[in-house]
């Protein structure tokens, strides 16, 4: 199904692509120009990638998706704009990570083999960590909306997703984690 018979708006980032979805109802679309204005945490983009130094103090957004491609292109995004951002492959690896501590929001995929990602905001919020989370998937499902929802995930985006809504999300989250 393309996205013109289907009333959606898509946008190419990388190999990835992300459609503006009817089912996401979190803080209103902006594009590109209106973020790097109106979100403080959203510095300009970057020349090129390698050339964006950020602190190590900053809070990262953290990505966990097996889906290496769209890792790959969120933690790109993220780049792009100035945030510091890292993928991860699994839930186990998130955990073991040093980064852990400074992770300041996390995107996280529902549907991964071994821990899914409502399994692991739900350790995390068993060890303490409130680390405010996305959940993706490419599965959608009511039930699994309402149950991440419940669990207190701050938002749930159906894949594929528009950037500006991922963007919406995130700003909302490191917000909450700055305690705004």
């Amino acid at each position: 199904m393309d996205g013109k018979s289907s009333g959606h708006r898509s946008q190419s980032l990388s190999s990835y692509t992300f459609v503006q979805s009817k089912h996401v109802a979190v803080a209103p679309r902006l594009d590109r120009k209106e973020s790097r204005g109106r979100y403080p945490l959203l510095r300009g983009s970057c020349s090129r990638l390698r050339s964006c130094q950020v602190p190590n103090s900053q809070p990262i957004v953290a990505i966990v998706d097996d889906d290496q491609a769209v890792g790959n292109a969120i933690e790109v995004l993220m780049r792009s704009i100035g945030l510091a951002a890292q993928a991860f492959s699994s839930g186990e690896e998130f955990l073991r990570s040093p980064e852990l501590s400074r992770t300041g929001c996390l995107v996280v995929d529902f549907d991964m083999p071994k821990m899914s990602g409502l399994d692991l905001h739900n350790n995390l919020s068993r060890l303490g960590k409130e680390i405010p989370t996305i959940m993706i998937t490419a599965y959608p499902s009511d039930d699994i909306r309402a149950r991440a929802l419940q669990a207190g995930v701050i938002c749930y985006l159906p894949k594929p997703f528009d950037e500006s809504d991922l963007l919406n999300c995130i700003q909302t989250g490191l917000d909450r984690a700055k305690g705004k």
